[in-house]
């Protein structure tokens, strides 16, 4: 139904919505992408949803601290790739370049993010390739294809035919968590189920997958911070 900003510092936008389910207010933070949802039933005011959001402001940006910011790519700024944070900085050449803390990013700074975006969907699919080809071989079960996308409800997923499904993002995990991921989807393979079994065959492949699931459920989705002009 609109937009409306919570003055301060900094403003908040806020997505007004209305819902025939609703019997109630509801607040909603996107841990992903920041966005916050003020969810009306269907024939209550808005100046009442209004004045329930005030009452809620000192929660909300208690929250969106807690997320952090979100990080737009560009000269200076920071980017994990691997699990390893790396300053943005001009390279030469034509080719990025990982340096000493830095990557290097040739061309006109309007074209950064584009470029570390190509880079960064690239690299994920060798080492996502690498680890499921590994892992696959392992098992002794043919995947039948491998697609990147940037889902923000799972970072992997496998089909009833072998197809595996990866989020790009996981290029910017350390590689323990991307090798995990890697080895839950192929474990699916054998087991399309989360029971006893399946988590057998993970550990098969890839040893106590506890921490890096835990690194997925506290860390990952800081990986969505992470802008490239979309």
């Amino acid at each position: 139904m609109g937009q409306f900003t919570l003055p301060g510092n900094p403003p908040i936008a806020v997505t007004l919505r209305r819902s025939a389910q609703a019997r109630r207010l509801s607040l909603r933070l996107s841990q992903l992408d920041g966005r916050v949802t003020l969810t009306l039933p269907r024939r209550l005011p808005e100046a009442e949803a209004i004045g329930f959001l005030r009452e809620k402001e000192g929660w909300l940006r208690g929250h969106l601290e807690q997320r952090g910011a979100d990080v737009w790519i560009g000269d200076g700024a920071r980017l994990p790739i691997g699990g390893e944070l790396r300053r943005i900085v001009p390279g030469q050449g034509r080719s990025l370049r990982l340096g000493d803390g830095v990557i290097e990013v040739p061309g006109p700074e309007e074209r950064f993010a584009a470029r570390l975006l190509g880079w960064l969907k690239a690299e994920a699919r060798n080492r996502l390739a690498e680890a499921s080809d590994r892992h696959s071989a392992a098992l002794g079960l043919p995947y039948s294809r491998l697609t990147l996308r940037d889902t923000r409800s799972r970072w992997g997923s496998c089909t009833a035919d072998g197809g595996l499904m990866y989020s790009w993002r996981l290029v910017m995990a350390p590689p323990e968590v991307l090798d995990y991921v890697a080895a839950h989807e192929v474990a699916h393979l054998a087991q399309m189920n989360h029971s006893p079994a399946f988590w057998a065959v993970v550990e098969q492949l890839y040893g106590d997958w506890r921490p890096a699931r835990r690194w997925l459920q506290v860390e990952g989705a800081s990986l969505h911070r992470y802008r490239f002009g979309d």
